[in-house]
């Protein structure tokens, strides 16, 4: 089985790993990159060293088609007619995705000279649905959001739901009533309170001062009636 060439691999370069590999592969970067490379004698020494440059080369040569295509119409602006600039920017298109492949296809050439071996990338498959079942008893329970989402849910709710509904709706409109009060009310209903309040204190104090005057005639009567047993007690002595 022969070798794995990966997607993108330039034509004209015999596989990796192969007997003519490496001299097509000197070939075919020469290409790339400018003829005076040509003229360096380490560079077919050293395989390399060549791709190494022509990967430089190769990216250098899209990011300048990327900038020509951002600036042609700025540039090329009253000295072009407007058609030309058009055509111009096609061409940029197009040997731009040109480029593009070739920086890729040296990037790829590059690996295998430094001794990467490809292999092909397994791709994940599809998920097929299994089959469905038609009996009633298998089908998948409808989720509570499902059930409770729609108005028709609303509806069948118990009539005890709707009341506490209710209930709690009225809550929130006296809740909401206090609070709307204009603020005269709310210092009126502060002021009966705190008179309110002064009556329960005043009422506390008296019951308990009448409390203490109850207390303190006991306490007389009980020396009273002290008194009275000791005068008898003299008497019959």
């Amino acid at each position: 089985m022969g070798a794995y060439i990966p997607p993108g691999w330039p034509a004209g370069v015999h596989p990796p790993g192969s007997e003519d590999f490496e001299s097509t592969a000197i070939g075919w970067l020469l290409d790339v990159v400018p003829p005076d490379y040509r003229l360096h004698g380490v560079l077919r020494r050293y395989p390399v060293a060549l791709a190494t440059m022509a990967r430089y080369h190769s990216k250098a040569c899209v990011e300048g088609a990327r900038q020509g295509y951002r600036t042609a119409r700025t540039e090329l602006a009253g000295t072009l007619p407007p058609h030309a600039i058009d055509t111009v920017l096609a061409a940029y298109r197009k040997e731009g995705a040109r480029l593009a492949a070739t920086a890729e296809a040296v990037d790829l050439v590059e690996r295998a000279l430094r001794g990467e071996v490809f292999t092909p990338k397994m791709s994940r498959p599809s998920a097929v649905p299994g089959p469905q079942s038609a009996e009633p008893g298998r089908a998948e329970p409808e989720s509570a959001e499902a059930r409770g989402a729609g108005p028709e849910a609303e509806e069948q709710k118990p009539a005890r739901t709707k009341a506490e509904q209710k209930a709690a709706a009225q809550k929130t409109t006296k809740a909401r009533a206090a609070e709307e009060r204009p603020p005269r009310a709310k210092a009126a209903e502060a002021e009966a309170a705190g008179q309110r309040s002064a009556e329960a204190q005043a009422a506390e104090e008296k019951a308990g001062g009448a409390k203490a005057g109850t207390a303190e005639r006991g306490r007389a009567a009980a020396r009273r009636n002290s008194g009275g047993r000791g005068r008898s007690d003299l008497a019959r002595t």
